[in-house]
């Protein structure tokens, strides 16, 4: 079995960056939880049949997928609709991921979900890094990156718990404020010291 590291923190705080950094590293297969249920969306899957069946047909696009953009203000503003989309969405994630892990060829397995403690993917991981940032960086990222309004941006932060639930769990903290070089300088220092002993050890 691979070295399996858990990676997670709250919307905007940067999880996917420190994702990105650690798939270029030809020892690391790379999961992303988000491409998952991304392509639970697609038209066609029975949780597309489900989600329109609960949320109706306003957030259907017209090729067939839903409207991701359309079901975030809707979840977002409403927890029990949230609640709602989990309960359809986790078991097809979960199948999903679970079958990736057990092909995982290489000697590390990064796992990047955002519900990464809440799903209990944390009792299989070696590791859990958890990426976290200011409000005010996560607020200013949304609105720059995805064009949300301010309230939309807050809604968003708010939907999810606090950021100290996931600190909680973490092996290691990634702190990203700062710029990419910043990011990918913690990224090294973080992998000097969790993962290279690991793979080292397992060379002897």
């Amino acid at each position: 079995m691979p070295y399996l590291l858990g990676l997670t923190g709250n919307i905007a705080c940067g999880k996917s960056s420190v994702g990105q950094l650690l798939a270029a590293r030809p020892e690391v297969e790379y999961i992303d939880a988000d491409a998952v249920v991304h392509a639970l969306y697609e038209s066609g899957t029975p949780e597309v049949q489900a989600i329109l069946a609960y949320f109706g047909p306003g957030i259907r696009s017209a090729d067939g997928t839903i409207d991701r953009r359309a079901l975030g203000d809707l979840v977002m503003a409403d927890p029990a609709a949230l609640r709602a989309l989990e309960r359809i969405l986790i078991p097809g994630v979960r199948a999903r991921i679970q079958a990736l892990i057990a092909g995982a060829t290489r000697p590390v397995l990064v796992l990047d979900a955002i519900k990464l403690i809440e799903a209990g993917y944390v009792e299989q991981c070696q590791a859990v890094w958890v990426v976290t940032c200011t409000r005010a960086t996560q607020l200013a990222r949304l609105m720059a990156t995805r064009g949300l309004t301010r309230a939309q941006a807050v809604a968003r932060i708010d939907a999810q718990g606090p950021q100290s639930a996931k600190v909680r769990h973490a092996t290691r903290i990634i702190p990203n404020d700062g710029d990419l070089s910043a990011l990918r300088n913690a990224v090294e220092a973080a992998w000097a010291r969790d993962i290279a002993p690991h793979l080292a050890a397992d060379r002897q």
